[in-house]
């Protein structure tokens, strides 16, 4: 009779404190878990035990627990509930990584879960590193980019991770979100739990989900006068920029409390929601509310990221756990008419220390579009000579207009020339074929063939490269071209940013953009020729796309220009990247605006060497002996 009685019920915050074991290898703190440590993850983990509940929604910053709040789900059904479960990470290689490094050290060091997984050395033990079975149930490890291991088998729990970092489709099949829901279809008791970091509003999968919620907020008690209150970052100050001058202030008697005060009142705060509840529980949660982060900690990172558009973005998802709000309304052309620079066409100001080039095919008419864009430190830019190329994408003569431009040298302000470093060509179109023909045929080292594709990835906006096959005349050549990938959603958010830029005095600032003279209205219009708009998909849920009002070639053009420059290493390198550039230029460089030392990386790539002199006008650039095709 004792073996044939049920457990006691528990929900999974108790089940966590009576049962779950911190591993050393996966925790700073390891031994008994203690939910109190980090009292605001008992509502997220009982939301789960709660038979009202059909989804868990958590909008989070980093350093809240979340991986462990996984891993407690999980042990608690292994070991409380048994049933069939199903862990959607954003890739394969991150499900084995939790598998081995988080799930693993679980299931060895927690007593009530050890030995209800076999061993994975026992022969036909079921338990390999993204399939474990155990008494009642299974645990399958899935990655979002896999429409097979979404699709394998019926699930009662599935647990989505950073859903904001999912792919817009599993492989063909499509979203990998709805395909994991519908694994649950068959089971009038399921759950749903989904987590993530937030990146861009309007595109945030996880915001979405939070939005059709009940909206929980944490509030905790003012530790002066307990006023009730949501922890916000504007109520943070500190004396001047020191950081360990740091306190929280309360929104009513405006008491500054010190860590151990906030952390005191986060272990007597409640949820509340703001919405009405239909099943889905949502919670938000940021860095403020977190044990393991010192108020000084947040407050440096935001000073080092301060000024710096693309850290400060990292720094409101990962702190603040709030989505970043883009900028895409288009820049006034009129305005930027204005502000036009007396710049001479083909020469390269003082202070540029990198030469870049993008072109633009275009088929009525059919022409190629070429815009050469200088850069110095900083993103500083200006736009050196436009032209237009008469005569088909896929034909030789406008390319071998493309190599005797590449062989040029552009006089440069002050004395000397440069050379285009990198030329980031569109292949899309209807001449795909003929453009790869026709690069394979130059065999420049320095022409980078692009992609261009939609999304918000800004930390990797510039991926490959990847081989593609080409065939001419129809045949398949024995070597392919190294096509690279640019989320161009980025790269004209990160455009219109600068162009909003205002001038105080005569200083330039960070990242403005030098627009000549010679530049004429319609090619101003180009460059502020569309506007990022929120639309709703098929299925309800708001994203945010470029919608084109007018000719768009001088804004494809300085898009490509700038992923060029990525190619080349910028983004990759920072301020090291301009360091090396001002020495081959024989100028200072400039210093670096003060942050963290980063940690140590591979070494730069070596600066491209000049071309060999200009050949004739007639003939094309010979293939260096060795070079191999970009």
């Amino acid at each position: 009779m004792a073996a044939a009685t049920p457990p006691p019920k528990r929900t999974v915050s108790e089940w966590a404190d009576a049962f779950r074991r911190l591993s050393s290898e996966a925790s700073a703190e390891p031994g008994r878990w203690d939910t109190a440590r980090a009292e605001y993850q008992r509502g997220i983990m009982d939301a789960v035990s709660d038979p009202l509940v059909t989804q868990v929604v958590v909008m989070k910053s980093a350093q809240v627990g979340w991986t462990e709040i996984i891993n407690n789900v999980v042990g608690y059904h292994i070991h409380q509930d048994p049933a069939p479960i199903l862990v959607v990470q954003p890739t394969i290689e991150m499900g084995e990584a939790w598998s081995k490094d988080r799930l693993a050290p679980m299931l060895r060091d927690s007593p009530a879960l050890r030995g209800r997984v076999a061993d994975a050395k026992t022969r036909d033990s079921g338990n390999t590193l993204r399939h474990k079975v155990f008494p009642g149930g299974h645990l399958t490890i899935a990655g979002a980019n896999s429409p097979a291991s979404l699709a394998s088998r019926p699930v009662r729990l599935v647990l989505f991770d950073e859903v904001d970092r999912y792919p817009a489709s599993a492989g063909t099949e499509g979203d990998p979100i709805t395909l994991g829901r519908k694994r649950t279809a068959t089971f009038w008791n399921r759950k749903i739990l989904m987590g993530s970091t937030p990146t861009i509003a309007g595109v945030s999968r996880i915001e979405a989900a939070w939005e059709q919620s009940d909206r929980r907020r944490y509030w905790v008690p003012c530790p002066h006068c307990g006023e009730m209150q949501v922890l916000r970052w504007q109520q943070v100050r500190w004396i001047d920029s020191d950081p360990e001058e740091a306190r929280y202030y309360c929104v009513r008697c405006d008491w500054g409390w010190t860590d151990a005060q906030r952390w005191a009142a986060v272990r007597q705060g409640v949820w509340r929601a703001e919405g009405e509840f239909c099943g889905i529980a949502g919670f938000h949660i940021s860095e403020l509310y977190s044990p393991w982060r010192r108020l000084a900690e947040t407050v440096g990172d935001f000073l080092s990221a301060k000024g710096r558009p693309e850290m400060l973005k990292a720094w409101v998802n990962t702190a603040l756990g709030e989505t970043w709000q883009e900028n895409g309304e288009a820049p006034d052309w009129q305005r930027l008419l204005e502000r036009r620079e007396p710049l001479t066409a083909g020469v390269v100001p003082a202070g540029a220390l990198v030469l870049t080039a993008g072109i633009d095919n275009q088929a009525a008419p059919e022409r190629l579009e070429i815009a050469v864009w200088a850069w110095g430190p900083g993103y500083e830019s200006w736009l050196v000579d436009t032209r237009q190329i008469p005569g088909s994408p896929g034909a030789r003569e406008p390319w071998d207009e493309v190599a005797r431009i590449l062989a040029a040298d552009w006089p440069r302000e002050g004395g000397g020339t440069m050379r285009i470093a990198k030329m980031a060509v569109d292949t899309g179109g209807q001449h795909t074929a003929g453009i790869y023909a026709q690069l394979r045929r130059l065999r420049d080292p320095r022409i980078v063939p692009i992609k261009g594709v939609p999304g918000w990835n800004r930390a990797s906006p510039v991926t490959g490269p990847t081989l593609v096959d080409v065939t001419e005349h129809g045949r398949k050549l024995r070597r392919s071209l190294r096509l690279w990938t640019v989320a161009v959603d980025v790269f004209k958010a990160d455009l219109y940013r600068r162009l909003h830029l205002s001038r105080e005095g005569d200083a330039f600032p960070a990242g403005w953009v030098h627009l000549p003279e010679w530049m004429d209205p319609e090619q101003i219009q180009q460059l502020c020729a569309e506007q990022l708009v929120t639309v709703n998909d098929r299925k309800g849920f708001a994203r945010q796309e470029w919608r084109k009002m007018r000719a768009n070639e001088q804004l494809d053009m300085a898009v490509y220009a700038r992923a060029a420059l990525s190619v080349l290493g910028s983004d990759r390198y920072g301020d090291r990247f301009w360091t090396r550039y001002a020495r081959e230029q024989g100028e200072p460089a400039q210093a670096p605006i003060p942050r963290p030392e980063p940690p140590p990386a591979a070494a730069l790539p070596p600066v491209a060497a000049p071309a060999a002199p200009a050949a004739p006008a007639a003939t094309i650039m010979p293939r260096p002996r060795g070079s191999r095709l970009a």
